[in-house]
């Protein structure tokens, strides 16, 4: 095994090349490129011979000791992903005759049910932020209670133009992945909230620049995803959440208390913009789960 200029232990040359291809031709991320190479490489060193000469057998010795050594399942999923790509890619270009894979199944992942926050969690959440203190919380109030009362994505909400809200009709026009539009209701807190921004605390963040976004920077402009996430970061602080959040952790909590309330499971899949029922079933494990643990609690024989 060679390194290279940087101390790092090179991959062969055909994997360089199928690197270099996969890099160029599908325009990958330098993260997921290293990725791949960190799988092959790892293959590589344990095999002791060119990549191209492994058998089946030699796969599934490999996997086996994943498997002794505990390694995660998602670990053998990716493993297992990053050689299918690279024997597709060899036997296009006809560098072996077989493709030692091709019937190597890949383990199968459980489902992880997603984060969210308790009832409770939310309310001291939403009120982390002080609208009597800047215009920047006022706004960044709203936004979580438009968040939480509409599940968007926070992509979604720092998009949403001041003409995607019918006050009349107390709806949001949210323009989804694939450019797909839904209607979704914001429900009378949220509204009350986005109009008293409106009057209060927009007109101060617009003194610095022009924008249609309904919920610009400090600087009027177009926020970033990135500033609101830390803002969510900052105010979940505040308000004492110490488990681990994600951007998505109000659209998460937004679908379970629906359901939990009783909400039907096709309703909540069209306010979240999902493709497929079986994205927003996701949730109904979750709600599952919490009955679980209150009958675990409540019962006497529980």
């Amino acid at each position: 095994m060679v390194e290279t200029k940087s101390g790092t232990a090179a991959v062969s040359d055909d994997v360089q090349l199928y690197l270099d291809t996969i890099w160029y031709e599908r325009n990958l991320s330098a993260n997921t490129v290293k990725s791949y190479r960190q799988d092959l490489l790892a293959f590589e060193k344990w095999l002791g011979k060119e990549i191209l000469e492994c058998t089946r057998e030699d796969l599934q010795a490999y996997l086996a000791e994943h498997v002794v050594e505990g390694k995660a399942t998602s670990s053998r999923s990716r493993f297992l992903s990053s050689l299918r790509g690279f024997f597709k890619y060899a036997v296009e270009k006809e560098l072996v005759a077989e493709n030692p894979i091709a019937n190597i199944d890949s383990p199968k992942l459980a489902k992880r049910l997603p984060d969210y926050l308790s009832e409770d969690e939310v309310d001291a959440l939403l009120n982390a932020p002080n609208p009597k203190k800047s215009a920047v919380e006022w706004r960044d109030r709203t936004m979580l209670e438009v968040l939480y009362a509409t599940g968007v994505r926070v992509t979604e909400l720092i998009e949403l133009k001041r003409e995607s809200v019918n006050f009349n009709q107390g709806m949001v026009r949210v323009i989804g992945k694939g450019n797909k539009e839904r209607i979704v209701p914001l429900g009378d807190e949220a509204l009350k909230w986005v109009i008293s921004y409106l009057e209060n605390a927009r007109p101060e963040l617009m003194s610095n620049g022009s924008t249609d976004v309904l919920f610009p920077s400090k600087r009027g402009k177009t926020m970033t995803r990135q500033t609101f996430w830390y803002a969510i970061r900052r105010y979940a602080i505040q308000a004492g959440i110490e488990r681990h959040l994600s951007p998505h952790t109000l659209r998460h909590a937004f679908a379970t208390h629906l359901l939990n309330h009783g909400a039907d499971l096709r309703a909540v899949q069209m306010m979240l913009g999902h493709a497929s029922l079986s994205t927003t079933q996701i949730y109904t494990r979750v709600a599952n789960e919490r009955l679980k643990t209150v009958h675990s609690i409540h019962h006497p024989r529980g």
